[in-house]
């Protein structure tokens, strides 16, 4: 069995080996795409779009 080692304790190496085992994947869902985008941002694609109608 292999003995309890404080995760400070640990070199660099194995505390960022655990780190990722930690992490899961987003899978197919791409996390920048999500964004929503402010309405009180000054938005030029918005004021072509209003114009054109």
């Amino acid at each position: 069995m292999k003995k309890m080692i404080p995760l400070k304790k640990q070199s660099k190496r194995a505390q960022r080996a655990y780190h990722l085992s930690q992490r899961g994947s987003w899978g197919d869902v791409n996390p920048v795409s999500r964004t929503v985008e402010s309405k009180k941002v000054y938005s030029r694609k918005k004021l072509k779009r209003v114009e054109e109608e």
